[in-house]
């Protein structure tokens, strides 16, 4: 190279030996005129001569190496790739992610609040806790009054006839009953089922089952009932009948269980085998009804604590959350069918969903059965209930010895 570079670094360069310079050259079988260089030849004072852009030699995207040879000009040429680059290489870059990563969190966002409220809307919520004189005083913590009742909504005639449900059946009765008090010390929720032949005093009824109150006056009634019976002041009110069970279990895909042995029932269209099995709604719906036990609603008051238990695992399961294709049909399923007071909104089922996932379970303390002018009833152990009641009430851990053990039993 020349001593004085910045004079003769622009000057055409000699063609090496052995090229003509007539555009015609010939390394055996290399024909650079196939290349794209010239017309078919080597243009030494076209490739020492600045291409722009995409040129081959100190320009954007060209080689350093020298000129010779060059990479045919225009954009995107040369060793580095120029402006025309790897097209991925734009994607990566940290701002267009963060970008992109924000629209999407934005985007779930918005439409993860309008399937909220879209839902949220769908419970059916009316004025079942009302003040009326005597009730009792707030208590602490959280207290839910849950129901089942033989309502036979969403079901079709087939239903009936398949489940085993008759037809024709005028009236509400109520099948379960439970408290689900959730501590707000950390404690353990506590889930209390209460004897739908409980005889209780009803206002303007005078003596009768526990169930009758919610045949007389539905759920308003039925839940002055039990807090004038239990001295707990009731916050929240879940209800579901016998059609909206169907639909939830089915809407999740049904509900694992393990049955210590056979379960037959006809009048409840109940035949399930030994073993863990899923169950559909409409065995489910069996389950929860059978009372072919020796110790009859006892027996299946505790199958109702397992089955809603292991029904809202699985609704707020990881696979059921985190699953759109899951989450969303059971979602819109469910609320349609549940009934609620008028200040519960679908994050407080949520939290139902939680507490029951594994609580502390028991039945209000049996005292005895009576023969009595509306039937055989169940008179409770006033003295241990009324200990029950108290220490819920005040948030006190539940004794053992009011506890009383959750377990399947087969029929008989």
């Amino acid at each position: 190279m020349s001593e004085n570079w910045s004079k003769d670094w622009h000057q055409p360069a000699k063609p090496p030996s052995g090229i003509s310079g007539n555009g015609s050259t010939d390394f055996g079988s290399t024909d650079f005129g196939s290349s794209g260089y010239g017309n078919g030849g080597y243009d030494a004072t076209r490739d020492m001569t600045v291409h722009a852009p995409g040129g081959s030699f100190g320009t954007p995207g060209g080689s350093d190496q020298g000129a010779w040879p060059s990479q045919p000009s225009g954009r995107g040429g040369g060793y580095g790739g120029g402006v025309g680059g790897p097209r991925w290489r734009r994607w990566v870059r940290p701002r267009r992610l963060l970008l992109i990563f924000g629209t999407l969190i934005v985007v779930l966002a918005l439409v993860g609040t309008f399937l909220y409220f879209n839902v949220n809307s769908k419970l059916n919520r009316a004025d079942v806790l009302t003040a009326y004189s005597g009730r009792p005083a707030p208590t602490t913590g959280t207290n839910w009054l849950i129901t089942g009742s033989d309502s036979r909504g969403n079901l079709t005639r087939d239903q009936e006839n398949e489940f085993a449900l008759g037809h024709d059946i005028g009236g509400g009765r109520s099948d379960t009953i439970m408290v689900l008090h959730m501590p707000a010390n950390g404690n353990p929720p506590v889930l209390v089922s209460i004897p739908r032949d409980s005889y209780v005093p009803i206002p303007g009824y005078g003596m009768n089952k526990l169930n009758a109150a919610y045949s007389f006056g539905g759920p308003k009634l039925l839940a002055q009932v039990v807090q004038n019976v239990t001295g707990l002041y009731i916050n929240h009110y879940l209800g579901i009948g016998l059609g909206g069970l169907v639909d939830s279990v089915n809407s999740v895909g049904g509900v694992h269980v393990c049955l210590p042995s056979a379960m037959k029932d006809p009048l409840a269209g109940l035949n399930l085998p030994k073993g863990c099995q899923d169950l559909n709604g409409g065995q489910v719906l069996g389950f929860v009804r059978t009372r072919h036990f020796p110790l009859g609603d006892l027996q299946r008051e505790q199958d109702q604590r397992l089955l809603l238990s292991a029904l809202l695992k699985k609704m707020t399961s990881t696979g059921t959350l985190f699953n759109p294709f899951a989450i969303i049909p059971a979602a819109y399923s469910t609320a349609g069918t549940l009934d609620v007071d008028s200040g519960t909104q679908l994050l407080d089922l949520y939290s139902v969903g939680e507490a029951l996932k594994n609580p502390l379970s028991t039945s209000v303390p049996f005292g005895y059965f009576e023969n009595t002018n509306v039937g055989s009833v169940i008179r409770w152990d006033h003295a241990k209930a009324t200990q029950l009641f108290a220490d819920l009430a005040a948030d006190k851990p539940v004794p053992a010895s009011l506890l009383t053990s959750t377990s399947m039993q087969g029929t008989a």
